[in-house]
């Protein structure tokens, strides 16, 4: 079970990071740590304090609760739900143009462009 949990938020600051579009270096840099050390800490190898905790998130620009808000559900999210996320936090660090382009190519693949359009 203490492993566990370790493991749960590993991975939930592992997610805040990559919705963040940093790098485990640059998070590291941020809050004062070694980058292998934020690895080991997204892997659950480290028994973080408190502390540490707290630097984390505020390097992540999140309240110390939010490292804990939606641990369960992220255990229970299905592969299509983290799939979704990884495409939405690589589109939020695109342009406009960009993402009117992925825009247009999704719905080509997917046809009937009509009934997804916010356009008139």
């Amino acid at each position: 079970m203490n492993n566990e949990i370790l493991k749960l938020v590993g991975r939930r600051i592992r997610s805040l990071r990559k919705e963040r579009g940093l790098s485990q270096e640059q998070l590291g840099e941020k809050g004062g740590f070694h980058y292998s050390y934020i690895g080991q800490v997204e892997r659950g190898e480290k028994n973080i304090s408190l502390l540490n905790l707290a630097k984390i998130a505020d390097a992540l620009d999140v309240s110390l609760s939010q490292l804990f808000t939606y641990i369960d559900d992220e255990e229970k999210r299905t592969e299509s739900e983290t799939d979704l996320q990884e495409i939405l936090s690589t589109l939020r660090y695109q342009t406009p143009n960009q993402v009117r382009m992925v825009r247009n190519v999704v719905r080509e693949i997917l046809g009937d462009s009509d009934k997804y359009s916010t356009e008139k």
